[in-house]
């Protein structure tokens, strides 16, 4: 019999099926729950996942149990829920929120489970579903060091860079922080496109020139991608998956009491696009909405220098 924890995992879209992958691969146990799409867990199952139909079922069989969300009210509901993590949690299970979520929600839940003998571990993510299925994620991770030792086996199997960033909480804020650069990033590169397409500044020479210099990075470099070669697998991040987080960011200034005025300017493209019917697309395509509010078809523009 195997001495290692038995690991949960709820959530297992995008980047959660290529987690749970890599803990299975870890030689761990694996419980795992999905919600409409079939497809991966049944992947999952297939290389030796075993399915649990609640939350409530896997805190019962599980040690460790990771969550892979949307949404702070979906991390809530999962745990707070009649068939929820509480429902059938043991004194000692520990779970791992890889969700970008709200910490304020994050904190209020740490302290409902602390008082079951439940632990909280934030541990969202920095890169994509692609380092997701090569186990070379980001981790910022939010917990006390007793907990960090317990838990890091498992996050390694998955993450390339673990980075302790404070306690529980601390992890969700960070992520926030990176969330607000990538949000706001991502309208700079939108409007600087579209400005200048319209005087006769081609996407592809802003990213010949811009790319290789100080100013450019690997979020510039997936952007970019998207805006001149169309590739829509460059970026896989929906624009409603970062008008919540760029909202979160909003929150969490206003609680602060600080001035966020490239935040909130931010904010207005995501919730535009949204509001629009294209959440679901990716947040490169933000640049098409950004063009189209300036006159201009953006895959038109990147064609006149293909």
């Amino acid at each position: 019999m195997s001495d290692k924890p038995v690991i949960g995992f709820i959530g297992v879209g995008l980047m959660g099926h290529g987690m749970a992958k890599n803990i299975l691969q870890g030689g761990y146990d694996l419980w795992v729950m999905g919600n409409r799409n079939r497809t991966p867990v049944e992947s999952l199952v297939s290389m030796g996942a075993k399915e649990a139909t609640s939350a409530r079922e896997m805190a019962a069989a599980c040690d460790i149990i990771h969550l892979c969300l949307s949404n702070s009210p979906q991390v809530e509901a999962v745990i707070r829920g009649p068939d929820g993590i509480l429902a059938g949690a043991r004194e000692g299970l520990i779970v791992i929120d890889t969700t970008t979520a709200d910490p304020v929600s994050t904190m209020a839940l740490n302290g409902e489970m602390a008082a079951k003998g439940v632990k909280m571990v934030d541990a969202p993510l920095g890169r994509t579903p692609k380092e997701a299925e090569a186990g070379t994620l980001d981790a910022m991770v939010g917990c006390d060091e007793a907990d960090l030792e317990v838990v890091s086996p498992v996050i390694g199997c998955w993450a390339g860079t673990i980075t302790r960033v404070g306690p529980t909480g601390a992890g969700h804020k960070m992520k926030l922080l990176m969330n607000f650069l990538g949000a706001a990033y991502a309208a700079l590169y939108s409007e600087t496109a579209a400005l200048g397409a319209k005087v006769g500044i081609s996407p592809h020479t802003f990213r010949e020139v811009i790319g290789p210099s100080r100013l450019g990075s690997g979020f510039f470099d997936t952007f970019m991608t998207y805006v001149c070669d169309r590739d829509r697998e460059a970026h896989k991040f929906t624009i409603a998956n970062m008008s919540k987080d760029i909202r979160y960011v909003n929150a969490m200034a206003t609680d602060a009491g600080v001035m966020n005025v490239m935040a909130a300017a931010a904010r207005h493209y995501f919730t535009h696009a949204e509001a629009i019917g294209a959440g679901q697309d990716y947040v490169p395509m933000l640049s098409d909405h950004v063009g189209r509010l300036n006159g201009l078809n953006m895959e038109d523009e990147v064609q006149k220098e293909r």
